[in-house]
């Protein structure tokens, strides 16, 4: 089974606890806090696997959570690293957003990429001891793990794509000119998924070709097969299509080549300019050989388009060198394989976990005045509620924030409760 477009969820780690401890030894007088430091959580990789052309693997395992770190522990000891989480893909692998569809990344390049990073590790309390502070009785939890629906979608990496209508010769050409074994046989949609593969033409020099489902009339609206796997041929950075010549089909070559060149605009404007040669295949079955007047036409049609065309036969092997050595000149003049930038940050998504705005007040069914935000989530995890000074830290960060002003305008009063997540107190004005 060949899939190309899945769904996950992925999640890094939380950051360990910092803890809140004392040293307790004996003969050693006031020995102060010595509260160790969480652990940092564990990040989300993508790494490339080479020996992987589909996304298979993820069929039955679309989660994906990295190791939590461990909490600190008295005696200045910090806790546990998480390990990280590491997921392989196919090259040509694009990360995308599940909801925006915004890039990510494009697994292209070989290196390593992080999608998730795990929280920091909170402070333990030997960070808050001061002169007039000598005894601190909080420390701060770690902090949430970034987490992520993601949408992976393979594009395959090849330099030549064929293209060209069921049963033109697509497979028969890569099987000729390759070591790949795609299914050859005689009836429409012998290929159901695309195949790679090596052309060595010697010398340290080749090339990739990657031959997709027959396209038919209709496949940029979603017809046939071919819509789905278009997207392999979007990294080509030549387009050679096949044109079946022989007749066999009852259609005539020209006719054959608007087709396909229509569904490929149709599809993307982009790809439909791409650099192309025609090859037209099956030369060996016509009476007069090349000399024909379909062929006379088809050759009018694609000089007037400014594309090379090659008679060839995969039956016998005729035409393929010289159109292996048109390809091989063409691709030296062209760029490289097409890499996919990432998609910009919006400001507001990018600071959203430490915007205070994000900060939303309503009042809840059973009357008290109800807080959420990241935010505030982030706060509360800084705070120890059983310590004064803490709280008056928290209050303080409240009021900054204009969190007092936007409960002022919800209505609450002096008296009322306040909830944030699970802590409850009354609103003092």
């Amino acid at each position: 089974m060949f899939i190309d477009k899945i769904e996950i969820y992925v999640k890094a780690g939380n950051g360990g606890n910092g803890v809140v401890s004392f040293r307790r030894e004996k003969y050693v007088a006031n020995g102060g806090p010595d509260g160790g430091d969480g652990g940092n959580g564990g990040n989300i990789i993508f790494q490339i696997d080479e020996g992987a052309n589909t996304l298979l693997a993820f069929r039955y395992k679309r989660k994906f959570v990295a190791e939590h770190g461990g909490n600190g522990e008295g005696g200045k000891r910090h806790g546990k690293n998480g390990a990280d989480t590491v997921i392989l893909v196919p090259r040509g692998t694009i990360i995308r957003e599940a909801g925006s569809g915004r890039i990510l990344h494009d697994m292209s390049d070989g290196a390593p990429y992080v999608v998730c990073r795990g929280g920091r590790g909170g402070w333990g309390n030997k960070h808050f001891a001061t002169a007039t502070r000598q005894v601190p009785r909080f420390a701060k939890d770690g902090l949430a793990g970034e987490e992520k629906t993601l949408l992976l979608e393979l594009k395959m990496i090849a330099d030549v794509g064929l293209v060209g209508l069921p049963s033109a010769g697509k497979s028969s050409l890569l099987a000729t000119v390759s070591a790949a074994r795609p299914k050859i046989a005689e009836y429409h949609f012998t290929t159901l998924e695309p195949s790679l593969g090596v052309v060595d033409l010697g010398e340290e020099r080749g090339f990739v070709m990657a031959d997709i489902p027959g396209l038919i009339e209709g496949a940029a609206e979603g017809a046939g097969l071919g819509h789905d796997f278009l997207r392999h041929i979007e990294r080509c950075r030549l387009l050679l299509q096949v044109v079946d010549v022989s007749g066999l089909e009852g259609r005539l070559p020209t006719d054959d080549f608007n087709t396909i060149a229509g569904e490929l605009e149709e599809f993307s404007q982009e790809l439909a300019e791409r650099p192309r040669i025609v090859a037209a295949n099956k030369c060996d079955l016509l009476p007069d050989g090349t000399d024909t007047p379909e062929i006379a036409a088809l050759r009018t049609l694609t000089d007037a388009m400014g594309y090379p065309l090659v008679c060839i036969s995969t039956a016998t092997g005729s035409g393929i060198r010289e159109l292996l050595h048109l390809i091989d000149q063409t691709l030296a003049t062209l760029p490289p394989i097409a890499v996919y930038a990432p998609d910009a940050v919006p400001e507001e998504v990018e600071n959203a976990d430490e915007d205070p705005r994000d900060t939303i007040v309503y009042r809840g069914d059973d009357g008290a005045y109800v807080c959420e935000g990241k935010w505030l989530k982030r706060l509360c995890g800084r705070v120890y509620f059983d310590d004064r000074e803490s709280l008056m830290y928290f209050q303080r960060s409240l009021n900054n924030a204009g969190v007092i002003d936007k409960l002022r305008e919800a209505g609450c009063e002096e008296g009322d409760t306040v909830r944030i997540f699970d802590i409850e107190f009354d609103f003092m004005d």
